[in-house]
């Protein structure tokens, strides 16, 4: 499956804290422009103007926080299918080093109905740090990709101590645009998503390099096996 979440303030939300946003699950990547020009208020189909085609993306297995929680098999694949991508797209593929503040208290705090006064700036402050890094990263680099989750996909009891979310809840965060498509198998069976994150309103020109460039199978092919 293909998930696509808008930027924030694309779309009416709501959640008070605007971090949760109308999106949507497909098999087909061909069904998120249709889906898109249907649901998003301000959405503007592409006007065939002239623009800089994509040229460089980054990547990052942890976003600079998410260590504790990362699976090395699910991060090769997902890196895999990076490569895989960036090939076929013709996107030079850069290992940066993002290094952002890991936003689990900020996201829990803006969440909450009780957080005092000090705990929402502190929260605020963290937003606009990894804002100001992701702008940072973002003038040298047209998309940051990673994995969708750190870990492999768990069971109705929970993923444990390991948190599924660690490396999305920062972009719900941020109001970023991003996607999320297969990206392959672990050994054992269990499905490894790539993340890719576009610039600020960049929704359009995400969905055109999925248009373009991403199957409905999963983009990494399988190591061989003995």
């Amino acid at each position: 499956m293909i998930g696509f979440k808008p930027s924030t303030g694309r779309a009416p939300t709501p959640d008070p804290a605007g971090l949760a946003v109308p999106g949507v699950l497909v098999r087909d990547p061909a069904l998120l422009q249709p889906w898109a020009a249907a649901v998003l208020p301000d959405w503007s189909p592409p006007t065939g103007l002239p623009e800089p085609p994509l040229a460089a993306a980054a990547w990052s297995a942890t976003l600079g926080y998410a260590g504790p929680h990362l699976d090395p098999e699910v991060a090769e694949i997902a890196e895999r299918a990076a490569q895989a991508l960036c090939a076929r797209a013709g996107l030079a593929l850069s290992r940066p080093g993002v290094n952002l503040t890991d936003p689990e208290n900020a996201w829990m705090t803006l969440r909450s109905n009780t957080s005092s006064a000090a705990k929402q700036r502190r929260a605020q402050r963290t937003r606009h740090d990894n804002n100001r890094r992701l702008t940072e990263l973002f003038q040298s680099a047209d998309l940051l990709m990673t994995p969708t989750t750190p870990g492999r996909a768990h069971g109705h009891d929970g993923p444990g101590e390991h948190l599924s979310v660690a490396l999305t809840w920062g972009i719900n965060l941020s109001g970023h645009p991003a996607v999320s498509v297969p990206a392959g198998l672990t050994a054992d069976g269990c499905p490894v998503g790539l993340q890719i994150i576009a610039r600020p309103c960049g929704d359009e020109r995400l969905l055109q390099l999925l248009d373009d460039h991403v199957p409905q199978a999963p983009i990494a092919t399988p190591r061989s096996r003995p």
